[in-house]
Order: C-alpha cells, then sequence, then structure tokens
C-alpha cells in the first residue's frame, strides 16, 4: 500500500451512514406527513360531514410510536440525547476519559438490552397474533420496529461514543 493511501472501509462506511440517515430521515417525514394528513382529514370529516374517520386515533397511534422508533437512531447518530455531564468539574484526564468510556458503555448496553426485550415482547406479540382493536392491525410490527431502531442506535451509539473518546482525548 503507498504511503498516504486509506483504506476503502471508512468510506463505504460514510456512505452507509448516509444512505441510512437519508432513509430514516425519508421515512420520518413521511409518517409525519401521514400523521398531518390523517389528523386533517378527521378534523374535517368530524365537523364537516358528522363522519370521522374509522380508527384514526388508532392509527395516530401507531404512527407515533413509529415515528418515535424511526428518529431515535437519527438521534443518537447526531449526539442529540440530553446529557447530564457530571464529571465536567473534574481536573483529572484519566477521570474524564473513563467516564466517558462508561457513559459509551451504558448507552450502548442500555440500547442492547431495550433492543433484546423489544423482540422478545415483538415474539410474544407475533406468536399470540395480538391486533388493534378496531382496525386489526398486528402489533408485532411495531415490536419489531422498535427492536430494530434500538438496535440500530446501539451501533449509532458505538461510533458516537468512539468518535466522543477520539475528540475528548
Amino acid at each position: 500500500m503507498t504511503p498516504g493511501a486509506q483504506t476503502p472501509a471508512p468510506g463505504r462506511i460514510a456512505k452507509i451512514r448516509r444512505g441510512a440517515t437519508f432513509l430514516l430521515g425519508l421515512a420520518c417525514l413521511l409518517v409525519l406527513a401521514a400523521m398531518i394528513g390523517l389528523t386533517c382529514v378527521d378534523v374535517v370529516a368530524r365537523y364537516l360531514f358528522n363522519s370521522p374517520v374509522s380508527g384514526a386515533y388508532e392509527l395516530t397511534q401507531l404512527l407515533l410510536a413509529s415515528l418515535i422508533f424511526l428518529a431515535l437512531p437519527l438521534t443518537t447518530a447526531a449526539g442529540e440525547h440530553i446529557e447530564v455531564e457530571l464529571l465536567d468539574g473534574l481536573k483529572s484526564v484519566l477521570l474524564k476519559r473513563l467516564g466517558t468510556i462508561a457513559a459509551g458503555v451504558t448507552t450502548v448496553a442500555v440500547f442492547a438490552i431495550v433492543s433484546l426485550e423489544l423482540m422478545e415482547h415483538a415474539e410474544k406479540l407475533q406468536r399470540r397474533e395480538q391486533v388493534t382493536d378496531s382496525l386489526s392491525i398486528p402489533l408485532y410490527l411495531i415490536g419489531w420496529l422498535g427492536a430494530a431502531s434500538f438496535a440500530i442506535s446501539a451501533v449509532a451509539a458505538i461510533f458516537w461514543s468512539l468518535k466522543r473518546f477520539q475528540k475528548k482525548a
């Protein structure tokens, strides 16, 4: 390999990240637009025609849960979660680095555990064929979306933690 040449892996990772960010952002946009459209149609139908959209409340709940799950990896990758920096006043560089490592490991562990728990819950919902009350939409779909969201967020948290650790180093 020639001096100064880069391995292609960082370029591929950046491409994958940009693509995933675009797709998740587009999905969030579409879900939000669907929520707005559904709410507008429901309000107009309810007050002008005295005929509300059947299952609008249920659909809004599912769309809101989907929006939150779709936005979670984006928020994690951007490092936009609320943080409390308890160790900011420390003078010791070693303690600050240990705190950064502990925060990163904790974040990744929490996301991974929640993902695993949601996988188990989605499997139960699927086995029991649980559906929504009025529209009979399978609930396991939201469970699997949540599990995938937290798994992707765990991966994003790994990259964010590494970047943060390198910045503070």
